[in-house]
């Protein structure tokens, strides 16, 4: 498998970001990882494995980022209006920054030209964030999986509520969407999953309310609920990715 690790400094975060590459050519794949996590947990928890046949036979082209949730939706004991500022600088880095190089790193790889969709995906956090992206900015993300997230935002700031905290809970936009929205003629065009289980410390309710909205709007978004045994653990997502991903490759 080909790796490739990249620093570069962030304007938007005013710090150094790393990154790394998994694979020689395929769809650019946008993995976030879990609440506080790295970079290097697309090896640390074994992804590499999971993904192994997809990215050896070109079909997936996988970059790493790190987040910085232990200084936004984890930092509990600081103030909530900065907290979700900081936040926000982040998505500006991942969409001014992280996916050009991901747009022109895929393109040579590919030997493409244009706009190459990006999928987003993460577990828990990481599929908070990734389907965050997806429902924003659906001229620049075209598939997603998210597996365990928890789409709410009070549910990490204790209920504050302000204009930048409600972009980033899609329950909340969600419910105001308006019928005759552009976006929801993208989606419809695109492919994303959201699934989560039903067992220990699974949290389903931000799910079903996403689930019901995108029914409303006639959102064509594979919404999947798993049984009362599959837990908030990665066995059960190592069995969903591949379950989950012949479809959004197809």
């Amino acid at each position: 498998m080909e790796t490739n690790y990249f620093e570069m400094y962030s304007p938007s975060l005013d710090r150094t970001m790393p990154l790394k590459v998994y694979g020689h050519a395929g769809k650019p794949l946008l993995f976030i990882p879990c609440q506080d996590g790295r970079f290097f947990d697309f090896e640390n928890f074994h992804l590499t494995d999971t993904f192994r046949d997809w990215i050896e036979s070109g079909q997936i082209l996988a970059f790493a980022i790190d987040t910085i949730d232990v200084e936004t939706w984890s930092n509990r004991g600081g103030n909530p209006y900065d907290r979700i500022r900081l936040h926000e600088r982040w998505i500006d880095y991942i969409t001014r920054e992280v996916v050009p190089f991901i747009r022109d790193y895929a393109n040579e790889k590919n030997g493409w030209e244009g706009y190459p969709g990006i999928m987003t995906f993460g577990c828990s956090m990481g599929a908070t964030h990734a389907l965050n992206l997806y429902l924003r900015f659906p001229a620049l993300f075209d598939r997603c999986l998210a597996l365990s997230g928890v789409y709410n935002a009070s549910f990490f700031l204790d209920g504050y509520m302000d204009e930048v905290v409600y972009r980033n809970s899609p329950t909340d936009y969600m419910a105001n969407f308006p019928a005759d929205h552009p976006f929801i003629a993208e989606y419809n065009r695109h492919k994303a999953v959201v699934c989560v289980g039903g067992g220990d410390w699974e949290i389903p309710w931000s799910t079903q309310v996403l689930a019901d909205r995108f029914r409303e709007l006639d959102i064509h978004i594979w919404v999947d609920f798993w049984g009362g045994d599959v837990s908030h653990d990665w066995p059960w997502w190592y069995k969903q990715i591949p379950y989950f991903l012949p479809y959004l490759l197809g």
